[in-house]
């Protein structure tokens, strides 16, 4: 199959349709296995999580706590909302609410338990955000937030590449995505925002992932870099796949790609 065909091969959609088609699977599902293993949710409880995304993790929440409890799922972007709400099973019943984690639209003390999946790196206001959680807790309640790194070889692969073929600005997201990892850092973070019992672990996370020219082109188009890659041109997408994929193939185990990716994460009582 040439690069032209791998690229146009299932990618009509959007970014947040490619989201949950693509990274769901691979990424962000098994991760919320593991984050809602840790935040321990129990029939009854009223959970929110911020940064949602396409709701892996509310969905998950919501199988949890049953029909006694209620779960919203918070997120800034109306696409990935639209999205999340139609991968909702029928008799599922989620809040999806439409707001910025520095500003939360809730009551204070009215959640028992927050989460957060992957998405603390993307706020400006961190310490903002974490203190807005705090404040939506009920007494008692905990919080429990994951963020991924440090950036592993196989995506310093992709986002030098990125940086060759198209730009450093381009490049800048792969930087992004695994920014936020210390443990410490993030201890501190909590700390400050007035959080108690804070408890951070770092851990490696092992992923099977598609084959490398699959791969690559589900990762960019499920997210930002999709409109600047497209508007690259076909000779450059050629380039940046060929040294890509080239450098992957050491990454390679019966056709898939494996990756070992550092999660770590916080748990915390108001």
């Amino acid at each position: 199959m040439n690069q032209q065909q791998v690229y146009n091969k299932s990618y009509e959609g959007t970014a947040a349709e490619n989201y949950q088609r693509f990274f769901v699977p691979a990424i962000g599902a098994p991760m919320a296995d593991d984050l809602i293993a840790t935040a321990d949710l129990q029939p009854g409880e009223r959970v929110l999580d911020v940064a949602c995304g396409t709701g892996i993790v509310t969905r998950l929440a919501a199988e949890r706590v049953g029909a006694t409890g209620s779960v919203t799922g918070l997120d800034i972007n109306p696409g990935m909302l639209a999205v999340a709400g139609s991968a909702t099973p029928l008799g599922m019943s989620i809040n999806w609410q439409e707001a910025n984690a520095e500003s939360m639209p809730f009551p204070d003390g009215a959640f028992d338990a927050v989460l957060c999946q992957m998405g603390l790196q993307f706020v400006r206001g961190k310490l903002t955000a974490l203190r807005e959680m705090r404040r939506v807790l009920a007494t008692g309640g905990r919080a429990v937030i994951s963020v991924p790194g440090p950036k592993p070889p196989l995506f310093a692969i992709m986002t030098d590449a990125l940086a060759r073929h198209l730009s450093p600005e381009v490049a800048s997201f792969g930087d992004l995505v695994f920014s936020m990892h210390d443990v410490d850092e993030l201890k501190e973070l909590m700390r400050s925002a007035g959080f108690r019992n804070v408890d951070v672990e770092a851990k490696p996370k092992a992923l099977r992932l598609p084959a490398p020219a699959d791969f690559l082109w589900q990762y960019i188009h499920s997210t930002p870099l999709a409109e600047a890659v497209a508007q690259a041109g076909e000779a450059k997408r050629a380039a940046l796949e060929h040294d890509v994929c080239k450098q992957w193939q050491e990454f390679v185990v019966d056709g898939y790609l494996s990756l070992q990716v550092g999660m770590t994460t916080a748990s915390a009582l108001k």
